[in-house]
């Protein structure tokens, strides 16, 4: 190649930047005179083409997550399909995805003092499943369980609201050492019910068998595969959960026109098993219907009741929620806008988060909280803009007011379910080792960990650990190992001496010798 050929070929590159980066100014200026901002700053609009996608994205990432918690605890509770209770069963899922979208709004537009004004997306809880568990068999399964559930919910989400009034004089008790083990304990506690719904459902003739445990797999697979290998930031990978839940659903469908949908238990009864897709439950939802109050239309039946059993455990989770909601919180702010979260932001999220839950309990529907699989969403993307995250709020909440959305929902396998929760509740508990490693671990951080940890999960999650213990203490401190593990936390948080800054962390030690 000449000189005067290569000078040539110089100038072109330069000359085609300098024009691609003229185009660029120029569609920036244009979005700026239209009143348009960036999608990476919290306030402000961005163009209706860039929005959409963008809110979808964040729908798409908590839609099975939102509805998740509610079927298990229906489940649980003995509301199921084959007991009469469908239409009850799609009226709440419906409510689950018109509340938990409100509250969102609410979350990121705040109405007085309730809301942070933060990028947070809100749904149902799946943190309270451990204790939930305990407070069904407590209250007696059935409808009334749900109703003494939604009660001790009222009560529970107005005192987290009241708690995060007065948050900035307690904020100093809940340093990432406390939320990051709180937050472990929830991952823990949840990994057993994501294996039991990966099997089929916990109870089920056929549990553990070989097509619920393939079609776990399948769904499992997909989302490694979609994480992993699809283009980093696109559709499928941001949304990997979603799509192989779907792939899980279709197998399904498949394997029901396919294989025989019966089998014979060992004392000779005939039974369906339990991945089999019954559409006739589709086929009886309304296509358009208003959401329903507790008492009223498909929640007639449901009475709001108090009992003690339900509203000690749960009104302790809710500490344990406001907890996590001011980790979740902040692990939002610093990933998507690379600062330290305000006092006023963690306070306004934390009322919105307890209020968003007294609200959703007219509605039979379980505590709102901030969701940890948006948090991760907004650190890797940087998307903060509220008006984008908006846009899926509101697609979500016309979606609510159409039944056979809900209906399809319910009618999905466990072990599809269980394919996807494994993964979204082990997340968890990845996500609490993150924000403890956020600061050096040394000798203090290790012994807050290992107690809280250790003695907390250790005792509440071990069968018979405290059947000799009064009744009530069996119900905070039994089953899930949420609430010891965060008492504990506190606790040593406030009493251990803090470390000089000059003591050598083990890391240190390490690289000098």
């Amino acid at each position: 190649m000449t000189v005067d050929k290569y000078l040539s070929k110089i100038l072109g590159t330069i000359i085609n930047k300098n024009r691609r980066i003229i185009l660029a100014m120029k569609e920036t200026n244009e979005k700026k005179s239209a009143g348009y901002s960036s999608p990476y700053e919290f306030k402000g609009r961005i163009p209706l083409s860039q929005a959409i996608p963008l809110g979808l994205q964040h729908v798409m990432a908590m839609f099975i997550g939102n509805l998740t918690p509610l079927i298990i605890v229906m489940g649980v509770c003995g509301l199921t399909a084959d007991a009469g209770f469908s239409e009850l069963r799609t009226a709440l899922l419906q409510n689950a995805m018109i509340i938990a979208r409100i509250v969102t709004l609410v979350q990121m537009f705040s109405i007085g003092p309730v809301g942070g004004k933060v990028p947070i997306v809100m749904g149902t809880s799946s943190g309270f499943l451990g204790v939930l568990n305990n407070t069904v068999t407590a209250c007696g399964g059935g409808i009334i369980a749900y109703g003494a559930i939604m009660g001790a919910c009222l009560i529970g989400g107005i005192f987290e609201g009241i708690l995060g009034a007065f948050l900035k004089p307690l904020r100093k008790f809940f340093p990432p050492i406390v939320t990051g083990s709180v937050v472990i304990a929830i991952g823990l506690s949840l990994l057993g019910v994501g294996i039991n719904y990966f099997c089929g459902g916990s109870g089920k003739a056929d549990y553990g068998s070989l097509p619920n445990l393939f079609l776990g797999f399948v769904v499992l697979i997909v989302i490694v595969l979609l994480k992993h290998f699809a283009p980093q930031n696109s559709i499928f990978s941001s949304s990997a959960i979603l799509f192989g839940i779907l792939a899980g659903y279709i197998v399904a469908v498949i394997m029901t026109f396919v294989l025989p949908n019966t089998g014979v238990d060992a004392d000779g009864a005939k039974y369906t098993y339990s991945w089999v897709v019954n559409f006739s439950q589709v086929k009886d939802a309304a296509w358009i219907a208003i959401p329903s109050f507790m008492g009223f239309g498909a929640l007639s039946d449901v009475k709001m009741s108090f009992q003690a059993s339900a509203i000690i455990p749960i009104g302790i989770m809710f500490i344990v929620t406001a907890i996590e909601t001011v980790g979740d919180i902040s692990a939002c702010i610093e990933g998507g806008m690379d600062r330290e979260a305000t006092d006023t932001e963690l306070s306004g999220g934390v009322i919105c988060d307890g209020l968003g839950s007294a609200f959703a309990a007219f509605f039979g529907v379980l505590p709102n909280t901030s969701f940890s699989q948006n948090v991760g969403l907004v650190s890797m993307t940087k998307v903060v803009n509220r008006f984008a995250i908006s846009m899926g709020a509101i697609f979500l909440i016309l979606c609510g007011f159409c039944p056979k959305i809900g209906a399809i929902m319910s009618i999905m396998p466990q072990s599809v379910l269980g394919g996807a929760a494994v993964m979204m509740f082990a997340s968890i508990l990845i996500s609490g080792i993150q924000l403890i490693t956020k600061e050096p671990i040394g000798s203090r951080e290790i012994t807050i960990i290992s107690v809280a940890i250790g003695l907390g999960y250790g005792l509440g999650a071990t069968t018979g650990a405290t059947a000799h213990l009064p009744y009530y203490i069996q119900l905070i401190f039994g089953g899930s190992g949420i609430v010891p593990c965060s008492l504990a936390a506190i606790i040593l948080n406030i009493l251990l001496p803090k470390e000089s800054k000059s003591v050598r962390k083990m890391w240190d030690i390490d690289e000098e010798d």
